[in-house]
């Protein structure tokens, strides 16, 4: 068992059996649903129903961090093994959940009780880049470094991590609020789709006007992606699996391997972009070995 655990939350959307592979410790996000009741998002396999009533339903479900008592919870087995933590978390500029993790390593720390061995760590991204973020952690962890040599190997990941994605519409991000950087293409009277990035808030790429034009885009980034010798890839998607298996198929012709990890995105960010993201992005392989 690695020296240094690693904790992150829900939002990374890895597959679930990677998660359990490499002894990932997440934490869940919340969903609020009118007032009227409150889910884990940890607790939601069945993404179909979630988006199915984020379609019909005329006021959108709100998302919350998880509490501090949460993290105490997550980190207080950890650190009675003896281990250090490393704790990595959606983007501060989206959620309060890395707030939520420093407030309760600091609580720990006033305790006692070992929140000076935790490392709380901003992942300036989301989804399926953050993703990518937790698993060079746990390999840095895994070759026997210590908290605050993966730290560093996380921030280093960070720096060469890149993520696109392209949405069908603004309207989720408008109604809720997390229209960040590109708040210059609402009321557009054009139909776009635009294509979007995570560099603490959401941040605009581009805008196409057709699906076909974005999936095409999202190739042409993965080219990129793939001739500066970022090779680790991953594809992402919410309710669009034909699209996302194509390109899969056409990102595997690129980079000539597997992709690190294919999933769906869930309810946390699924409530604030709607149905039909897909996204590719990568990182140097050196990061994950």
């Amino acid at each position: 068992m690695p020296s240094v655990a690693v904790v992150s939350d829900t939002t990374h959307y890895l597959p679930s059996a990677l998660v359990e592979a490499n002894d990932i410790t997440s934490v869940s996000l919340y969903v609020n649903f009118d007032g009227e009741r409150t889910e884990r998002e940890g607790d939601m396999p069945d993404f179909d129903a979630f988006y199915d009533e984020l379609r019909s339903n005329e006021r959108l479900p709100t998302t919350s961090q998880p509490s501090i008592g949460d993290f105490v919870a997550a980190y207080e087995p950890l650190l009675d093994q003896g281990r250090d933590v490393v704790s990595i978390h959606l983007s501060a500029g989206l959620s309060g959940t890395y707030e939520s993790a420093r407030q309760a390593a600091e609580a720990l720390d006033r305790d006692g009780r070992g929140g000076d061995r935790i490392r709380v760590v901003d992942s300036s991204s989301a989804c399926g880049g953050f993703g990518l973020l937790v698993l060079a952690a746990v390999r840095c962890a895994a070759s026997g470094a210590t908290v605050d040599e993966v730290v560093e190997h996380v921030r280093n990941t960070r720096a060469d991590t890149k993520m696109w994605f392209a949405i069908d519409t603004l309207e989720y991000l408008k109604r809720g609020g997390r229209i960040g950087g590109v708040t210059a293409w609402v009321g557009s009277t054009l139909k776009i789709k635009p294509i979007l990035t995570v560099e603490s808030e959401i941040t605009p790429v581009e805008r196409v006007r057709t699906s076909g034009r974005a999936f095409e885009r999202m190739v042409d980034y993965a080219r990129q992606r793939h001739a500066s010798g970022a090779d680790a890839w991953t594809v992402q998607h919410i309710q669009s699996p034909d699209q996302a298996e194509l390109l899969v198929e056409r990102c595997s012709e690129i980079f000539g391997r597997a992709p690190v990890f294919v999933s769906e995105v869930g309810p946390v960010i699924g409530a604030h972009t709607g149905p039909g993201l897909l996204g590719v992005g990568s990182v140097p392989e050196r990061y994950l070995i």
